[in-house]
C-alpha cells in the first residue's frame, strides 16, 4: 500500500515566513528552507530578529489569515486523496498551520509546535522528532508502507530519497542542479502523473 508524504510550503501553499516579511517589511525573514539546509540555525535566526523586533505570534497569525492555497493546490491534492492515502509533513507549527489546513480540505498533517510564552511572543520551538520527515518516511516503511514523496526544499531530500520514488517540485535552480537524478515538476498534472505511475494508475 502506498503513502504519499507531501511538504507543504511551496508545494501546496506559499511560504508563510515570506509572506510576513513582506507585511512587516523585515527583509531578513525571507530566508526559508530553500535557502539554508540547517533548520536550527535558520529558526534561531527567526526568533532572534522576532525578538529584536518585538514580533509574536499573534501579528504572525494575522498574516497566516490572509493566505490561500496555491492556484490548483487543493484541487491537486483532492485528486492525490481520491486515489491514494496522503500524509502532509512539514516543518512548520500547528500554531501556524491549522486555519490553513481548512482551506485545504483538512488533510492530515504532521509538523511541530511553538513554545509561546503568555506575552504571546514565540519563545522556543519544539519538533516532533528528530529529522521529522526522514524519521516519519522511515517509520510508515517500518510498518509496511510504500512512501512516496515531494517537496521543494533542502529539509525535504532526505524524505524523497528514502522512498520508492520521489520528486522535486517547483525547487529551486541549485537544488535541481545538486540533485539530477531527482525528476522535478513545475505544475500538478505533472506531479500527480507521476504519482499515478508509480502507483500503477492511468
Amino acid at each position: 500500500m502506498y503513502i504519499c508524504c507531501l511538504d507543504v510550503e511551496g508545494v501546496l501553499l506559499p511560504e508563510i515566513w515570506i509572506a510576513f516579511s513582506e507585511a512587516s517589511g523585515i527583509p531578513e525573514l525571507r530566508r526559508t528552507t530553500r535557502d539554508e539546509p540547517d533548520y536550527a540555525r535558520l529558526m534561531n535566526f527567526r526568533l532572534g530578529i522576532l525578538k529584536e523586533h518585538g514580533l509574536g505570534l499573534k501579528e504572525i497569525q494575522d498574516v497566516i489569515a490572509t493566505i490561500d492555497p496555491l492556484p490548483g493546490a487543493k484541487e491537486f491534492l483532492d485528486e492525490l486523496r481520491d486515489i491514494a492515502q496522503v500524509i502532509l509533513i512539514s516543518d512548520t507549527f500547528t500554531q501556524f498551520a491549522s486555519p490553513l489546513m481548512k482551506k485545504l480540505g483538512n488533510p492530515t498533517l504532521f509538523c511541530n509546535e511553538l513554545v509561546v510564552g503568555s506575552d504571546g511572543m514565540i519563545e522556543d520551538y519544539r519538533m516532533r522528532c528528530e529529522k521529522s520527515k526522514l524519521t516519519t518516511v522511515r517509520a510508515l516503511q517500518s510498518m509496511g508502507f510504500e512512501t512516496i514523496a515531494a517537496g521543494d526544499s533542502f529539509n525535504d531530500l532526505a524524505m524523497i530519497e528514502a522512498s520508492k520514488a520521489g520528486f522535486l517540485f517547483r525547487s529551486t535552480d541549485q537544488i535541481r542542479k545538486d540533485h539530477p537524478e531527482l525528476p522535478a515538476f513545475e505544475e500538478y498534472s505533472d506531479l500527480l502523473g507521476a504519482f499515478k505511475n508509480v502507483m500503477g494508475i492511468k
